[in-house]
């Protein structure tokens, strides 16, 4: 190869200017993959200077087994960057050392891959080579004794990856066919349903706050005596709390039923819903 065409192959991969291309193979001897190292230090300027901008798109990757699943979001710029085959493999290496830390994220930084670079610098490179801004997102493991996790991919992108990935436990006395029918099932109504909890009182103060602030904006202009506005705000919030909680949730498979009904006619020894994680890229 010619060393103008190394040097527009660098320049490809890299993302770096012409006289930093040039430079770098002139102090590697020519070697391509010694001068992508050399030109990491501008790689990081040129990584800064992305990070300012939006990156809405990429995709969720979930790994683990039944006892121990993790989810893990990765975010670039565009679905085309998303469905890069440098972005998927590095996504996929990720998710799994995402797991084994447990989706602690200074821990994940810290972690050497494949390539024997930690997460940090590998991100920073891909930023360089990619051209995109490149971040961590939202993470969580599911790992709890005595419980099985149901999981289901939206939108998959490939394998493992997908643009929604819902991660539910179960407790339960027994492991059935029936059991894992239903923790697939509901791990699909999770999905296409968004609860915010699993039960009612359970949603945090701040989102019932913002909702009563919302409801009572709404009402403010409305006319109406404040001993009706009130029963109509309570109203209101009540139906907030059940639209967006697990249990009183319309069954995606069956809207004449909620969720508790449906566990309640399943009648499998001490099922409970222990947890459940949804993410969607954008969201």
């Amino acid at each position: 190869m010619s060393d103008k065409d190394k040097v527009k192959q660098l320049r490809q991969s890299t993302g770096a200017g012409f006289k930093d291309c040039s430079s770098a193979l002139e102090e590697s001897n020519g070697d391509i993959q010694k001068a992508v190292e050399i030109l990491r230090i501008k790689g990081v300027s040129k990584a800064s200077k992305k990070m300012t901008r939006q990156a809405n798109e990429g995709v969720v990757a979930v790994s683990g087994n039944s006892s121990k699943t993790s989810l893990i979001e990765i975010n670039c710029e565009t679905d085309f960057v998303a469905k890069n085959e440098d972005f998927i493999n590095f996504v996929k290496e990720i998710s799994e050392i995402n797991n084994e830390c447990n989706s602690n994220l200074e821990k994940l930084n810290k972690t050497m891959m494949k390539n024997k670079k930690t997460v940090e610098d590998n991100i920073v490179s891909l930023i360089a080579t990619i051209g995109e801004k490149i971040t961590v997102g939202r993470r969580k493991t599911l790992n709890t004794n005595g419980v099985k996790n149901y999981k289901y991919l939206h939108t998959i992108v490939k394998d493992n990856l997908s643009k929604l990935a819902v991660v539910v436990s179960l407790k339960s006395k027994t492991d059935s066919e029936e059991l894992n029918l239903f923790g697939k099932q509901l791990s699909m109504h999770i999905a296409a349903s968004n609860p915010i909890s699993i039960l009612p009182e359970f949603i945090k103060k701040e989102v019932i706050d913002k909702e009563q602030e919302l409801i009572s904006q709404e009402l403010k202009n409305s006319g109406k005596s404040k001993d009706i506005a009130d029963k109509i705000s309570a109203g209101k919030l009540n139906k907030f709390k059940e639209e967006n909680s697990l249990m009183t949730q319309n069954w995606v498979m069956d809207p004449k039923k909620k969720v508790k009904d449906i566990i309640k006619e399943l009648n499998i020894p001490e099922l409970k819903i222990q947890d459940f994680t949804r993410i969607k890229i954008g969201e």
